[in-house]
């Protein structure tokens, strides 16, 4: 089937859509049991969502990182269009996250809080990976070395923030009950906590599958157009690998806990470079396209630092104001990346 769809290039898109949308939904399973698991071993909403929920909603990004680096490693996949497609979705997924999909948080919930110490412990290190990652890919690839200091900084910081957890955790303000009833979905027994870890792991396993078939699909299509593959990554796949944490993050918004969103979203920020392109390059080192370094990266360095900067103003306060600025920071994002870096 695969191979008669390879004559058509809107089959190929039209599949390619398809597997995408297999992809969020299976990871969209394995983050609703992570999240139970994580209530399970009774860890706060915030730290869930900057460390485990961040980790399961970037299983896309870490997939296809994964898929993307053993297929060059084995020589199924062009080593400098994989790796222009999977660095241009990770860093594409990531200003999603910090504009378009704040925004629609925004609107959802209305106004969104952020505490000062949040802004310290969780979006300062967020952009300082950011601010890495150019200094490492400025030379045009991601080495080994590179990939062992980047994954490596982020162990250092789960360190930190699990060390921090435990001195400031209080069960009856993340959804316990004084007597110890568990919040829904959060498993009450280890064999029921099992089995959510079992399915999991095949939800993770079919996100891997779909990972590797939009890959392909993308590098065919990346050949027949001339389109570079980096942004065909920020504008296509860096959107569909965001949904997930748009999913979780609405989702804490309806159970009126804002730890969620912003937990997941600055989380996740710091996940998918440090883990996602720090995996990656330990496997098969990555060409790093030039538009990546001198405008992808840089530009989210100052949504992040605009982001910050608003939040601190404000006392923490993000309300539909700076909603409709941060959809007007992607749409220019967007518009000046396809004028002006439309190829690698």
């Amino acid at each position: 089937m695969f191979a008669a769809m390879q004559n058509s290039t809107w089959l190929l898109a039209l599949g390619g859509l398809i597997t995408i949308t297999v992809l969020v939904l299976s990871s969209d399973v394995a983050v609703r049991k992570f999240t139970g698991l994580s209530g399970f071993f009774k860890l706060s909403t915030t730290f869930m969502g900057v460390t485990v929920l961040s980790l399961a909603t970037s299983i896309p990004e870490i997939a296809a990182h994964l898929t993307a680096s053993f297929g060059i490693l084995s020589g199924t996949l062009d080593h400098k269009v994989s790796s222009a497609v999977v660095l241009g979705a990770n860093i594409g997924s990531d200003v999603v996250q910090q504009t378009l999909i704040m925004s629609l948080v925004v609107f959802f919930a209305g106004t969104l809080r952020f505490k000062r110490y949040f802004l310290w412990k969780s979006m300062g290190p967020m952009i300082g990976t950011t601010i890495m990652c150019i200094i490492l890919g400025w030379d045009g690839t991601y080495s080994r070395v590179d990939g062992a200091i980047l994954f490596g900084t982020f162990i250092a910081y789960l360190y930190y923030l699990y060390t921090d957890e435990r001195k400031h955790y209080k069960a009856h303000e993340n959804g316990f009950t004084e007597t110890g009833e568990a919040p829904e979905g959060v498993p009450t027994s280890i064999p029921i906590a099992l089995r959510d870890g079992v399915i999991a792991l095949m939800a993770i396993g079919v996100t891997i599958g779909c990972a590797m078939v939009a890959l392909q699909i993308t590098e065919i299509i990346v050949t027949r157009t001339g389109i570079g593959g980096s942004l065909i990554g920020v504008t296509t796949l860096g959107v569909a690998s965001a949904l997930p944490e748009l999913i979780t993050a609405l989702a804490g918004i309806r159970n009126g806990d804002s730890g969620i969103p912003l937990g997941t979203l600055v989380g996740s920020n710091i996940t998918n470079p440090l883990v996602a392109i720090g995996l990656g390059s330990l496997v098969s080192t990555y060409a790093v396209p030039r538009p990546l370094v001198v405008w992808d990266l840089p530009w989210e360095t100052i949504t992040g630092l605009i982001l910050w900067a608003i939040l601190w103003f404000s006392k923490g306060k993000l309300g539909k104001w700076a909603g409709f600025y941060l959809i007007g920071l992607y749409i220019v994002y967007i518009v000046l990346r396809s004028m002006f870096f439309s190829i690698d």
